[in-house]
């Protein structure tokens, strides 16, 4: 079969799945329902991004299973995230599985590299340190991955953002499977078709078990990348998320706030709340500067260690400071927000 074909139908699978799931999410009644934290006035339904996890699945039918302990983790990670949808569970539990489905990741990623990764000339010791430590950062990543799934469109816009450099790279440097990136691009162009629309207006949200799935897909991408290369500077196709998310926590560790807790305080979120900017051009600036700023280490650094970090030091000062500057000059309106709830 004609692999231009082949993708078509993948594409019409991936579709007639998630018109599917929307029926049964219809008849279970699996939805949101907004809140004062909710970015969202109306109920939506709510698990879309479940298209992520079926894509992969679709995928390794039609390509062969070539990485089956990912599609365990991907499957396990998703799948408790798809559960807490559902029914709320508790946060040691899906850290547990979350930890878990991580393991079997890199797992699958020291399979993938065999003799020639990152640490193949390693000790043990210093591949325990690897594992710990990628454990950490990457279950670290995923739930930041999460968190930043607040408004219409900016799973989807960001996950593009980061699919479409990785494939530029494997066009020169093959690091994965291409047909695996040219999949997961279909998927969240599918899931973008229902979601990626103005307040108000979206079919669907992607869910934890969405926001949890992709950026298992996404970790994993670039975790190939990496025990490829041996370069962790690629991590800098996360690094919008990455400054948004970490530079956010600390803000809410200053201000003495249980970070379990719900909140709108992301610069996304002030955006579209307070400064009612809309949706998909909130999710298009996210997806701008990420895209700007991975096409730029790409396509302009020179491919050595030190250009390398000395453009993710820069890139990542840059982004710093523009977040400390927002949040001086608007962030009194989420404090006038957060003083009318009480009144």
């Amino acid at each position: 079969m004609n692999i231009y074909v082949l993708y078509a139908l993948i594409f019409v699978l991936l579709l007639l799945a998630e018109l599917f799931y929307f029926r049964i999410a219809d008849k279970c009644n699996i939805i949101d329902r907004p809140n004062e934290r909710s970015s969202h006035s109306s109920v939506v339904l709510r698990g879309g991004g479940i298209i992520f996890l079926l894509g992969m699945w679709i995928w390794s039918a039609f390509f062969g299973f070539q990485y089956p302990m990912f599609l365990v983790a991907v499957t396990l990670a998703a799948g408790i995230s798809f559960v807490d949808d559902i029914h709320s569970l508790p946060d040691s539990v899906r850290l547990v599985v979350q930890f878990t489905a991580m393991g079997l990741l890199i797992w699958q990623l020291f399979l993938s590299a065999g003799d020639a990764g990152i640490l193949a000339d390693s000790g043990i010791l210093m591949k325990i340190l690897f594992v710990v430590l990628a454990l950490i950062v990457c279950v670290g990543a995923t739930n930041i991955y999460n968190f930043m799934d607040g408004i219409n469109g900016i799973t989807a816009g960001y996950s593009l953002a980061v699919l479409l450099p990785l494939i530029l790279v494997n066009v020169h440097n093959e690091f994965i499977e291409p047909s695996f990136l040219i999949v997961a691009v279909l998927s969240v162009a599918v899931f973008s078709f229902f979601n990626f629309r103005p307040k108000g207006k979206a079919k669907c949200f992607a869910g934890d078990v969405g926001s949890v799935g992709i950026a298992f897909i996404l970790l994993f991408s670039i975790g190939m990348l990496i025990m490829k290369t041996g370069d962790i500077t690629w991590l800098i196709l996360l690094l919008v998320y990455g400054a948004d998310g970490c530079l956010t926590i600390c803000h809410r560790i200053m201000l003495h706030e249980n970070l379990g807790e719900a909140h709108r305080k992301h610069a996304y979120q002030l955006m579209a709340n307070e400064l009612n900017i809309s949706h998909p051009l909130v999710s298009g600036i996210y997806m701008i500067i990420q895209l700007a700023i991975s096409f730029g280490f790409i396509c302009l650094i020179p491919d050595t260690p030190v250009a390398h970090w000395i453009y993710l030091c820069a890139a990542l000062a840059v982004l710093t400071v523009s977040y400390v500057l927002f949040m001086k000059r608007y962030y009194h309106l989420h404090e006038e927000y957060l003083a009318s709830l009480k009144k």
